[in-house]
């Protein structure tokens, strides 16, 4: 057999020939509600930056000044030469406004999970997974040997079920999205942590999309909940929120330096670089002098809801800033997602395996520093767009 035969995509040549095909758009300007990609004006509504601190000049400065002092780079782990005061810094600070005993930076989030997991599971484990987790955790799961369960989506009667069926003996990691990346919703924790202590599981909330949109301040899912103390791990990212890049874990003092020296994913990562670093500090501070900042991004995600169901249009109304347009199908979806783009919006299409098809959609996102003139400007372009209906 050839091996690169599957490297054949019949759908990639379809989508191609079609001329909707949707990824790898070239960006020229600033991460912003309005940014320019190949060469033309676009209302970004498909931005991770919730907060809106990529383009805030106190954060880029201090970007400037970490280049400035220690270069560009560590070029090494954070095991051996690759720890600076600034990573130090950066974790003091996150553990102190999370409320957690440590923090542990990783070079990206989609490490963070894969440190975090294939570290505290093993072989005689079991792994309780959300169908809708995002793909690092899945892929996190096949590094560690362990029995692997999926429940379905929310669900803490399939949840309990696949519990009881665990032997007593071993041990018990569930893990959740906070925020679920695609529909916005958000996991149903107290019950998850209600199971986990009736089971002796612990509990794991990937908070990627949570950290910095909900709970006090912006302090995330568990701090939403008023669970902190029955949280055992947390991940996030820098790369939405703060602005930047990396990850971070948060846990008690013992997890963590059990992590540090087992973790692969970590040990044989360099670290992240000092404006990484910087950046992600300076935009936390922010956060923690403007605690309204995430307020004005639920405020302004509900406009847009508002304005999108009185234009008729079928969405997931969800309490965060991502908010998914119903499109159903794979083609419709993709020529919606290029005629938006055509007319100045961009959104992401999420199609299979994202999602189950017939169940494709347009995943868009606010940012605090959204406007109401440009949310006004977008909901009638996607009305119009809708309405015209898919042709290809």
């Amino acid at each position: 057999m050839n091996l690169f035969q599957k490297c054949h995509i019949d759908l990639l040549d379809e989508i191609r020939n079609k001329n909707v095909y949707p990824y790898f758009h070239c960006l020229e300007s600033r991460q912003a509600p309005v940014v320019y990609m190949e060469g033309k004006r676009k209302i970004m509504l498909g931005s991770n930056n919730y907060l809106g601190f990529t383009e805030d000049p106190e954060v880029i400065e201090a970007g400037i000044r970490a280049l400035e002092k220690y270069g560009t780079g560590v070029s090494g782990s954070r095991f051996l030469n690759g720890t600076l005061d600034l990573h130090l810094e950066l974790e003091k600070a996150l553990a102190h406004f999370t409320g957690y005993e440590e923090a542990m930076t990783c070079s990206t989030g989609f490490q963070t999970n894969l440190a975090i997991i294939s570290s505290i599971c093993g072989k005689d484990d079991y792994i309780l997974n959300d169908r809708e987790n995002h793909a690092s955790i899945y892929d996190a799961c096949k590094l560690t040997y362990s029995t692997v369960l999926r429940y379905k989506h929310s669900d803490m009667e399939d949840l309990e079920k696949k519990l009881q069926s665990i032997p007593e003996t071993a041990g018990i990691l569930i893990v959740t999205d906070g925020v679920f990346s695609m529909r916005g919703d958000i996991c149903r924790l107290p019950e998850i942590c209600r199971l986990a202590e009736k089971y002796g599981a612990r509990v794991m909330v990937d908070d990627a999309h949570g950290f910095g949109v909900i709970g006090n301040g912006g302090r995330g899912t568990a701090d939403f909940f008023g669970l902190q103390d029955k949280v055992d791990i947390t991940m996030l990212t820098f790369s939405k929120s703060l602005a930047s890049i990396g990850g971070c874990m948060l846990a008690s003092h013992k997890v963590t330096d059990y992590i540090r020296h087992v973790s692969r994913p970590f040990i044989f990562s360099a670290s992240i670089t000092p404006s990484s670093a910087a950046t992600a500090l300076a935009a936390l501070h922010k956060l923690e002098k403007d605690p309204e900042r995430p307020k004005r991004l639920m405020d302004i995600a509900h406009y847009f809801q508002t304005r999108l169901l009185d234009a008729g249009i079928d969405i997931i109304k969800a309490p965060t800033p991502i908010v998914p347009i119903f499109t159903y199908h794979t083609l419709d979806t993709l020529y919606y997602g290029k005629r938006l783009f055509d007319k100045g919006v961009y959104v992401n299409p999420v199609i299979a395996p994202a999602c189950v098809e017939g169940e494709c959609l347009l995943r868009t996102t606010l940012m605090a520093t959204h406007t109401r003139e440009l949310v006004d400007e977008a909901v009638t372009i996607i009305a119009d767009v809708l309405k015209e209906g898919a042709y290809y």
